[in-house]
């Protein structure tokens, strides 16, 4: 079973030109979901929303080619990949002659699929889509939709996860409201190094303290988890604490290594949101 220590992270890394997919390295993600109380069968849907800035290759002449890469990982894979071996293995196209960004797309998407559905008695696919240079104008930039809970003036003292900061109005009636914050922060699970992100939180039922909400959201500052591993923590904390009928939280973090990682988890299939970036990202 792989471990994140035992991954390239913090390590000095020999970039491969030639292509390589042994370079992608996979990392269950039963340990850290048995922490926070998800067994065999999570209590949500969704995916993560991968996008891969630096992607080169050559194309039958030697010259190279560039894309962007969207790549959509069901959050039903046993596995996660480990993103400095995802940059890793993107570097490995730089210098291999594909014959078309076809190729490209499908090769990617046959090895991401390999890694993350690793162990699984059923395999399946993962989404790969390349936005190629005459379409990159095309690109918006959007922020998350929902009231912004930066407003408020509220006092933080806890950096690290405090659950009990949250809490919900159940004499009242339900509602239905989105509530974002670009306040999220959270560390490298090996290295230590800053994820900075943006959260929303969509939800129906009792009436989430908002304050408290903004205050555990930050409480996530010198806490060291994976990008995928902090969403998942702050649904099953949010679901647990205030009920609600129905809750998505998706985030959407700052790129590192040209790659950025936005995490939705939704406890009721819907649409997956289109992968935008923020202007931060």
């Amino acid at each position: 079973m792989n471990t994140p220590e035992q991954s390239q992270l913090g390590r000095a890394s020999a970039y491969a030109d030639q292509y390589d997919a042994a370079l992608l390295f996979p990392i269950p993600r039963a340990g850290k979901r048995a922490e926070i109380g998800i067994g065999d069968t999570p209590p949500f849907f969704g995916a993560d929303l991968w996008t891969a800035f630096e992607l080169s290759w050559l194309n039958p002449r030697g010259k190279p080619q560039v894309a962007i890469a969207h790549v959509t990982v069901p959050c039903e894979t046993p596995n996660i990949v480990e993103s400095k071996s995802f940059k890793l293995y993107l570097n490995s196209f730089n210098n291999t002659r594909f014959t078309d960004a076809a190729e490209v797309q499908a090769r990617i998407r046959a090895d991401v699929s390999e890694a993350v559905w690793r162990g699984a008695p059923h395999a399946g696919t993962v989404g790969v889509k390349l936005l190629q240079p005459e379409l990159f104008d095309r690109e918006p930039v959007q922020e998350l939709d929902g009231l912004l809970l930066d407003r408020l003036d509220v006092e933080c003292t806890k950096y690290t996860p405090a659950p009990e900061l949250l809490s919900a109005n159940h004499a009242e009636t339900p509602v239905t409201e989105a509530l974002t914050s670009h306040l999220l922060k959270s560390n490298c699970l090996v290295t230590g190094q800053p994820d900075w992100g943006s959260v929303r939180i969509h939800y129906s039922g009792p009436q989430i303290d908002q304050a408290g909400l903004l205050q555990y959201l930050v409480s996530f500052r010198n806490h060291n988890e994976f990008h995928e591993q902090c969403v998942e923590r702050i649904f099953m904390d949010v679901w647990t604490r205030c009920k609600p009928i129905k809750l998505s939280v998706y985030a959407r973090y700052t790129r590192r290594g040209g790659l950025d990682i936005n995490p939705l988890r939704t406890s009721h299939p819907q649409a997956l949101p289109p992968n935008v970036r923020t202007a931060r990202q």
